[in-house]
């Protein structure tokens, strides 16, 4: 599968820049342009009728125009590229409005790389399921690709797991240095403020779908801790 292409609109040139970073951080991804304004975001959209980019990551208060506004002239247009809003606008009419427009994710600043990751990686999986060919077999399968764009796909979390908890654990576990050294539950318990205990479930569960690695660590006294890295 071909690289996702994503334009970052962002008027801050340090946010942008950062945006544009963590995408690229992600494999399956692209950064193919950056804007800074509505009007040149426009632009970039019309050049090819927009077909060299398939996400639009959009902050919503830009200084020509608001981020909503640029949606509905998408779609008046007849644009289909997706949308993911990363913007700092709580106003549950500017949410409302948004999903009416068919943003397919809303991501609040500021935000950690982990929350970044995951909307984007919800976002290929989705894209990977509504491109496939032929048609949905059944209703579940129209479930099923909703649930991926929702982050609920798969089976539900297990008794006593809760997704609050899990994202700031998968949080502690992908932030920066962290991620490359590994993590013991001692450790993850100590940055998240849950038990020990409670830390290894959740990070037992990471490693059962495949969200985390489990490996032993040596070089402490008696038994080696067991310690976790990202996938």
């Amino acid at each position: 599968m071909t690289d996702i292409r994503v334009l970052v609109v962002e008027d801050e040139p340090l946010l942008a820049e950062a945006h544009s970073a963590y995408t690229e951080r992600v494999p399956g991804f692209v950064v193919v342009g950056v804007a800074h304004t509505a009007r040149a975001a426009m632009a970039a959209l019309r050049a090819n009728d927009g077909g060299d980019v398939d996400l639009v990551l959009l902050d919503f208060r830009l200084p020509d125009l608001h981020g909503l506004d640029v949606c509905r002239a998408l779609r008046a247009a007849g644009s289909s590229v997706d949308v993911l809003a990363v913007t700092s606008a709580r106003d549950l009419a500017v949410v409302r409005t948004a999903v009416s427009l068919g943003v397919t994710h809303y991501l609040l600043k500021p935000f950690t790389f982990a929350a970044f990751r995951d909307k984007l990686e919800r976002y290929a999986d989705y894209r990977a399921q509504a491109l496939a060919d032929g048609e949905v077999a059944a209703q579940h399968e129209v479930d099923q690709m909703f649930a991926t764009l929702r982050g609920t796909a798969g089976h539900s979390l297990p008794k006593g797991l809760d997704a609050q908890t899990l994202d700031r654990v998968r949080a502690a576990l992908t932030d920066g240095t962290r991620a490359q050294v590994g993590l013991s539950a001692t450790e993850v318990s100590a940055l998240t403020g849950i038990s020990r205990v409670t830390a290894r479930r959740y990070l037992e569960y990471l490693v059962t779908v495949d969200r985390a690695a489990r490996t032993p660590r040596y070089g402490t006294p008696g038994r080696p801790e067991v310690e976790y890295r990202p996938r």
